[in-house]
């Protein structure tokens, strides 16, 4: 068994004082958002002090923004702070997934791939995590590289809240969309890379997500505009018998983001791990789950049809 269900009640309980302290400096959601993000029941920050790496001068006072639709998506920049905002199921089945909104590693789209994804999954049992993931991209580091280490520290963490939040820990998966839906595949695939030094006890816990769920999925591919037969995914993506169970949707016009997520598809099929892929002939990029986006936009009963499938959930 990966992980340790029983680690001891000393350590389970340092977890959660850690946890508990870092809310107190935990950003609250600005007024002018709040209407169209849902309140969570508690905010952690990520970790206890500054993230790794510090807080970069160049990078600005923390932005959230309201773009142009009729239910406006909320928008968040300059994010030097991360976050975890935990949305508890009602009556909970003991799933949780960890949720990573898209943006292109610049900004984050929080509410219509974050927050209401949070609600989706608390009306069929799920508990949920919205990560406020570091934005934009660090100079002299991958794209992918500060956003990965808060994923981890937000699994982990999850984990350490697991008796607390009524979670089963071997039940803990990565969703993520486009550029979230990039860091729930190096989630999923770079568990075992230790890419920040420990800060405290909850560091010794696993940090590999049971399951995961990239919904049109960026950057598995170096050119999001690559169409040749020769291209293949980036060398940046390794899969072998250990990535977990993977639900992927995406839309068929939606760049090479289908010829790459089916490429991924092959490779899983490879290795016998379990993948399940969608690929609506239209739909585009960016829908979350606002139903007038069409067909791809309904990608959640799939989903939750796979989780029960994986026995995720009842």
């Amino acid at each position: 068994m990966r992980i340790n269900l029983f680690f001891s009640a000393a350590f389970a309980a340092l977890a959660l004082l850690c946890g508990r302290s870092y809310a107190e400096d935990a950003a609250s959601i600005p007024a002018e958002a709040a209407q169209y993000v849902a309140e969570p029941a508690t905010t952690l920050n990520l970790w206890p002090g500054d993230p790794p790496g510090g807080i970069p001068e160049n990078i600005g006072q923390e932005k959230w923004e309201l773009g142009g639709e009729d239910v406006p998506i909320v928008r968040i920049s300059n994010v030097s702070i991360p976050t975890m905002a935990f949305y508890p199921a009602k009556d909970p089945n003991g799933a949780c997934i960890v949720i990573f909104p898209g943006g292109g590693y610049s900004i984050l789209a929080y509410n219509h791939e974050g927050s209401e994804i949070a609600e989706w999954l608390n009306s069929i049992g799920v508990s949920a995590v919205v990560v406020k993931y570091r934005v934009p991209r660090r100079e002299g580091l991958p794209k992918h590289w500060a956003p990965l280490q808060d994923a981890q520290r937000a699994i982990r963490l999850t984990r350490a809240h697991a008796n607390e939040w009524k979670i089963d820990p071997e039940k803990i998966g990565v969703l993520g969309f486009s550029a979230g839906g990039h860091l729930t595949v190096c989630a999923a695939l770079d568990y075992s890379t230790k890419t920040y030094e420990p800060v405290d006890s909850v560091d010794e816990i696993d940090c590999r997500p049971n399951f995961a769920a990239p919904i049109y999925p960026a950057y598995l591919m170096d050119s999001e505009n690559d169409m040749s037969s020769e291209s293949d995914l980036s060398d940046s993506i390794h899969i072998d018998a250990n990535t977990p169970p993977t639900f992927i949707s995406v839309a068929n016009d939606d760049a090479n983001r289908a010829a790459a997520s089916a490429r991924f598809y092959i490779k899983m099929r490879e290795v016998g791990v379990p993948c399940e892929l969608h690929i609506p002939v239209s739909g585009g990029h960016g829908y979350g789950l606002r139903t007038d986006k069409g067909v791809a936009a309904q990608w959640n009963k799939n989903c939750e049809h796979w989780l029960r499938a994986i026995k995720m959930i009842p």
